[in-house]
């Protein structure tokens, strides 16, 4: 319709906006599962989205998911605020002592700050906790975090493209009440085949990286990878060689 006078215009500016989340697996959406509220910002909807909206949305929905389940997360800043602080570069010296002396971490008295660090950075991770992730294992659930930038390997960014699709296909009127009822009937369109579906895209790409990860192991240990700094290719210089770990 672009270019025609005739039908509504899409407003300018981008409004109100509504937020969602929700969870699912093969079985379909979880009961329970959704939460949707209506932006204020129309600028970054992480400044109403937040760890402490997400936290207490997570901690009443795993209410309702069974023992035993494995929740796969992607890594967006509210679902993974720390339990505690742990040092990095901008702490004090003496915070970074305390903090080995709490953890009983051995250190010498005399270290500069760069040395009491890398002692910190050696052992943080065993200490690197998620608020969610401590309210799953109360649950005895499991908490698998996506690597970041891996959205493809994640269901239900497949099930997002769909509901989208169809609230666009279906929006006329660009009030956000209409856009919260085609919300609430695109998710009854999804189906539990589409689910089912979503989970074998994710795991046959998951597949593909696999294969791909073999294939490169298998080429770098049987000959090197041989890269040619000169321009011309006829030069007899001798190549570069690179060593892969």
């Amino acid at each position: 319709m672009e270019g025609w006078s005739t039908g509504i215009s899409p407003p300018s500016g981008k409004g109100s906006r509504l937020i969602v989340s929700h969870i699912g697996s093969e079985k379909g959406f979880a009961k329970h599962g959704l939460l949707e509220f209506e932006s204020k910002s129309t600028k970054d909807y992480h400044e109403e989205m937040t760890a402490d909206v997400f936290e207490e949305y997570f901690e009443q929905m795993i209410e309702h998911i069974p023992p035993n389940s494995i929740i796969v997360l992607d890594n967006a800043p509210y679902h993974s605020r720390l339990v505690e602080r742990l040092p990095t570069t901008a702490w004090k010296k003496q915070d970074i002592i305390d903090w080995l002396r709490n953890k009983s971490l051995p250190y010498e008295d005399g270290m500069v700050k760069v040395e009491l660090l890398k002692i910190a950075r050696q052992h943080k991770s065993n200490f690197k906790k998620y608020v969610v992730d401590k309210m799953a294992e109360r649950r005895n659930i499991t908490v698998l975090r996506l690597p970041p930038y891996h959205c493809e390997l994640n269901p239900i960014e497949l099930i997002w493209a769909q509901m989208k699709s169809y609230v666009a296909r279906k929006n006329t009127s660009y009030k956000i009440q209409a856009v919260r009822e085609l919300l609430y009937e695109s998710l009854q369109h999804i189906t539990e085949q589409n689910w089912r579906d979503a989970v074998r895209h994710a795991i046959e790409e998951e597949q593909k990286m696999w294969d791909l990860d073999n294939i490169i192991d298998a080429t770098v240990e049987t000959q090197p990878l041989i890269i040619n700094l000169q321009d011309d290719l006829d030069s007899e210089d001798d190549p570069v060689y690179f060593e892969f770990e």
